[in-house]
């Protein structure tokens, strides 16, 4: 018995693993070979291409297409018609299945809507990219990023806050409470 709930209009292939709790919704093609975590949400309209991994509580949004080369890790969101690539220079004519570039979504990332990620750069754990923005080089851990391209435009929580920091380098998240320091342009969470 599957222990996930797929919409009567998702297309689901042979040969996928499928964690406990997702759900699947409506038109959604998950093809072959691919692996999806626990509690993920794949919203409508959604490919997710064979080998592509999607971790545990991944929150996938509609109108997504998730190529192969792609991982996102755990409690990724990808935002509304956001775009992958996965060959750097395709051409109708050529067939170019042994360039696939990986691309790394790292833990609680969140790419927004209508952003690209252009194939090969990665992006850091809790790393916002905001809605439209096109990313063409490796976004940090914590970074905030938007525009085209998109550039860094500061450092945000667990939470998803951009952070202020006081004399001392030290960011305060105003949901959380939590600290986060800054030290040679690379942000840590103090514990």
């Amino acid at each position: 018995m599957k222990q996930f709930y797929a919409h009567q209009t998702a297309i689901i292939d042979e040969h996928c693993e499928i964690g406990e709790g997702t759900k699947i919704w409506h038109f959604s093609h998950i093809m072959a070979g691919s692996k999806i975590g626990k509690s993920c949400n794949i919203g409508q309209n959604v490919v997710v291409s064979p080998q592509v991994i999607l971790g545990n509580n991944v929150k996938v949004q509609n109108n997504v297409s998730i190529y192969t080369g792609v991982i996102c890790e755990d409690d990724v969101f990808l935002g509304p018609s956001m775009v992958f690539t996965n060959v750097i220079n395709p051409r109708s004519a050529i067939i170019r299945k042994d360039s696939y570039m990986k691309t790394v979504v790292s833990k609680g990332a969140t790419i927004g809507a209508n952003a690209t990620v252009v194939c090969g750069n990665n992006i850091g754990k809790y790393a916002m990219i905001g809605a439209g923005s096109v990313i063409t080089k490796d976004v940090p851990p914590y970074a905030l990023f938007y525009g085209n391209p998109a550039r860094q435009m500061g450092w945000v929580s667990e939470y998803g806050h951009k952070l202020n920091f006081n004399n001392e380098g030290i960011g305060i998240c105003p949901e959380s409470g939590e600290q986060y320091r800054l030290i040679n342009d690379q942000l840590e969470k103090i514990q």
